[in-house]
């Protein structure tokens, strides 16, 4: 008997170390050389490990959320026979079949294309085993990172299906008990880079209420002109369109902040970030080049970008390179909000509801449609009289909405 040390080879890009997504082996399991041991997570990529020997698993390197160094012990196995230790810098081919899942920028999930099977994060064999049995994986609850489908979820399942069914409901009884939930993968990203965001940027938020009453009715009165299969437009393609517009009087807010060479760089093209919330957390698919659009092709744009990242079928280049963001809770977008900046960008602009109340004008009360505008600039680079001054041209576009088509 001896020991097989695998260590975690090079995952690509520079890659030095990655999160332990999920061990689909334990300590004591026997596996066959090929057979899958663990899902691995970097900033780039989703990974799967399969085992380079048959042996027995003698030991982990941590638990699930654990970050491990490339090049350290990630998994020792007893083998039979007298097989060298695998070398530190050895290629992915020689220590174990590396599968890449899915790869983003900055964004971690797996794409499940299989049919009946969208939007599930697990493992290719997982879902292997799911389209041999006929199951559909939408159906399990998965208790991995990010509803991640761990194989013991799955089997939980395969069992409850053969016995038919799950337990019988008992008697509700107080709770008492806590649940701690690990930050991992995505979730853990997105931690770290709101938390450098807003230790790293002195926030300048600015607010200002719009009268969108005019635009409203523009909106309406354009998608009351479209067939029923048709995409209606939506107020995010307007304000869009009119951000495009005044951002070529502001670039000092169409731009990223270089910390390395301490360089602020000014983007003539519009690449707009869009806030989108996905089963994974929180995505910014880009739409570029919106100082050369239509308003139906904004809008499309948007869309399609926006659904991509939230089926997870959006590509890497797709969710990195945005020049500014807007960020919209929709219909539940509150009255005021404080969004963080999307580094290295200086400027982000959050739309909040659209409401109807009451205000006065020429000294009357009466109803209009009212929106508010909570945008948030970096302070070290945009002052307060410019960020004031965008809003205001952008205010004044939306409120009279026949001038954002204007040259």
């Amino acid at each position: 008997m001896s020991e097989y040390i695998f260590k975690l080879p090079d995952l690509g890009e520079g890659t030095i170390e990655a999160e332990i997504a999920e061990w689909m082996v334990k300590v004591g399991d026997v596996v066959k050389e090929e057979d899958p041991i663990c899902a691995m997570l970097t900033d780039k990529a989703a990974v799967e490990l399969t085992a380079p020997v048959s042996g027995k698993v003698a030991a982990v390197a941590g638990e699930e959320g654990d970050m491990v160094a490339v090049g350290s012990a990630l998994i020792v196995f007893a083998t039979e026979g007298d097989l060298p230790v695998a070398e530190e810098k050895a290629a992915p081919a020689e220590v174990g079949k590396v599968t890449t899942v899915v790869e983003t920028e900055a964004h971690i999930g797996v794409a499940e294309n299989s049919p009946g099977n969208a939007k599930v994060i697990t493992s290719p064999s997982i879902r292997n085993r799911a389209k041999d049995a006929g199951i559909n994986l939408n159906q399990i609850q998965g208790s991995g990172p990010r509803g991640r489908i761990l194989k013991a979820d799955f089997e939980t399942f395969l069992a409850r299906r053969e016995t038919g069914g799950p337990a019988p409901a008992t008697v509700a009884q107080p709770l008492t008990g806590t649940t701690q939930i690990k930050v991992v993968g995505l979730r853990r990203m997105i931690a770290q880079r709101m938390a450098q965001s807003s230790q790293e940027i002195p926030h300048f938020t600015y607010v200002e209420e719009i009268d969108v009453t005019a635009l409203e009715s523009l909106r309406r009165h354009l998608n009351s002109k479209k067939t029923a299969d048709q995409p209606k437009l939506t107020p995010l393609a307007f304000i869009a369109l009119a951000l495009a517009r005044v951002l070529k009087d502001f670039p000092q807010c169409n731009a990223h902040y270089d910390k390395e060479r301490n360089v602020i760089v000014r983007h003539q093209g519009i690449h707009l970030g869009i806030a989108t919330q996905t089963s994974d957390g929180l995505k910014v698919p880009v739409v570029r080049h919106c100082e050369a659009r239509t308003l139906e092709d904004l809008a499309g744009e948007i869309r399609r970008v926006s659904t991509s990242a939230r089926d997870k079928t959006a590509k890497r280049e797709e969710l990195t390179g945005s020049t500014i963001t807007i960020t919209s809770l929709g219909r539940i977008g509150g009255v005021v909000t404080t969004p963080l900046i999307n580094q290295p960008e200086v400027a982000i602009i959050g739309v909040n509801k659209a409401i109807e109340r009451p205000v006065v004008i020429n000294g009357q009360v009466v109803v209009r449609t009212m929106m508010n505008l909570s945008s948030c600039f970096d302070h070290r680079f945009v002052d307060g009289f410019d960020a004031a001054q965008m809003i205001q041209a952008l205010k004044d576009l939306l409120e009279q909405p026949a001038t954002i088509f204007m040259p």
